[in-house]
Parts: structure tokens; sequence; C-alpha cells
């Protein structure tokens, strides 16, 4: 484990952050975010370590050896900064979806495009094999985003237990965003309004399920990992890169759009010249993390 001091975990906390932001939003992976912020990799062997075995080894070997074992530090400074994020920025991102949804969805897309080559960094040999894989997760990722997304009335508790496994899983996947899934399982809104309305149960369900697929499917990932490095990256790649239509489409459907509600405000040249700075503004924010997390 590395060694950290208290700015570290500071660090580790805004990370947690960015990351709950990215969550928060249809489209973005939060995964995605950890792989540019440098702690993608060190966050799935962290997980995918959490099992039964640490409460004995707690239990044998006192707290402190077991935070240490479990790399607690990272995971709770991470974890908290993305709860905070997620509880203050659901209420943040609705106010900025829906009064400027062009500047917000354009910085984003500006990101994911440069996420493209921060991975493509990450293959040490682009072969016929790995880009099948890419070809592949792209086209999987444009398959799930073209499903509808109708909501859904009466939900159970037990189907938002299954939905949190299933978003869990997500959003530890670079370019498959978890919000996205639960708006395309019908949930989003329901969840974004449990959340503010502070549903114990409802959010206890989905907590309980994203426990379960966090610890299932980082396991799948660490193996993969340790055993098909470049494959694995491949297929992250092209998660991305299938991801980047759905972003560029709901960019387009608002500059071609009235937005703010108002039937009679259009775009204007101002606003499109302000979406472009802000993509760049993205781009280059990656290009720089990336820069840096290399240092």
């Amino acid at each position: 484990m590395k060694r950290r001091n208290t700015f570290d975990y500071i660090k580790l906390f805004f990370k947690g952050i960015f990351m709950g932001i990215a969550d928060a939003i249809p489209g973005v992976s939060g995964g995605t975010i950890a792989l540019l912020l440098g702690i993608y990799e060190e966050l799935i062997h962290t997980i995918s370590s959490l099992n039964f075995e640490q409460i004995l080894y707690l239990r044998k070997n006192g707290f402190k050896s077991f935070w240490s074992k479990i790399n607690g530090g990272f995971l709770f400074s991470l974890l908290l900064g993305i709860g905070v994020s997620l509880i203050s920025f659901v209420k943040i991102s609705s106010i900025l979806l829906d009064k400027y949804p062009l500047f917000v969805w354009s910085f984003f897309l500006g990101l994911i495009i440069a996420t493209v080559y921060v991975i493509y960094k990450l293959i040490e040999k682009l072969n016929f094999r790995n880009i099948l894989f890419v070809l592949i997760s792209i086209m999987a990722t444009l398959l799930l985003s073209s499903f509808s997304t109708v909501e859904i009335n009466n939900i159970g508790l037990l189907y938002i237990l299954f939905c949190g496994i299933i978003a869990s899983s997500a959003m530890i996947l670079p370019g498959i965003s978890g919000s996205l899934i639960l708006v395309i399982l019908g949930v989003y809104t329901f969840l974004i309004n449990a959340l503010n309305n502070l549903d114990i149960l409802i959010i206890i369900a989905f907590i309980l399920g994203a426990i379960i697929g966090l610890l299932g499917f980082s396991r799948v990932l660490k193996y993969l990992f340790n055993n098909y490095r470049n494959i694995t990256y491949s297929i992250m790649l092209g998660l991305v890169i299938g991801s980047i239509p759905k972003i560029l489409k709901i960019t387009l459907f608002l500059i071609a759009e009235p937005w703010n509600k108002d039937l009679t405000a259009k775009i204007n040249n101002i606003d499109i010249v302000i979406s472009i700075i802000l993509m760049l503004c993205g781009f280059s924010l990656i290009l720089i993390l990336d820069k840096k997390t290399k240092k």
C-alpha cells in the first residue's frame, strides 16, 4: 500500500468529489474520472480485496492492522468524497442541467474525448485482437445507449436492489455511466427524489445493491488487470469511444432546440462559442491531469 500523509488523504477526498459529480450525471462515468486521476487500479484492487475473512483478521490482529490491510484510509477518504458529492451535487446538478444544459454537456464532451487519448496510451500494443475488443465494446455501448428510457412507476425494493447491483458495476467501468444505466432502467428520477427526500428504505436498498455489485464486479476487473491488461484497457477504450455519440447527440440537440424552459429562447452564437470553450477546457483539463498524474 502507498504511504500517504494528511494532504494525500485530502486530495483523495476531492478526487472522490469529482467521481461523485460524474456518477450523478447520466452519460459520464465515475470510473473514467478515477482512471484520469490515477487511482483506478488501486480502487479496483482495494475493493476486490474486501471479504468476510477481513472480519476474522480484525478480531485477531486489531483495528489498526486491519485498517492498513484493507487500505482503509484510501477507501474512506474516497467514499467520503463520493458520498458528500452525491448528496450535495444532486441539487446543484439539477439546477445546472436545468439552467445551463448546453454548457454542462459541452464540458463533459471535452472530458470524454480527451479520455480516449489517455486510455489509448495505456495500451502497450494495439494489435488485431485488441482492436477487435475495442470494436466489440464500442458496439455494446452504442447498443446500451440506444435503449428506451421510460420512467417506471410503483417501484419495489427488490428492483431497487437489482438496479444498485447493475449501476454500481457500470460506475466503476470507464465509459459506462452508472446514472445512464439508472435512466435506462427507469429509476433515475425516482432515486434522485428519494435522495432529496431522504427516503431511508429506498436509499438503503440501493446502497446494499451497490455494495454487492462493487464487491463482485471489482474481482472480475482485478482478474482481468492481472491477466489481460491490454485487452482490459482495449475494452475500456471502446466503452469510452462508444459513449461519445450519446453525449454528442445531447449536445447537438441542445444547440438545435430551445432551452431553459423558454420556448422563445434560442441558442445564440455566444452560447455556442462558450460551449466550444468549455469543451476545450474539459479536454485540456484531462490532459493536464494526465500529465500531473505521471509526474
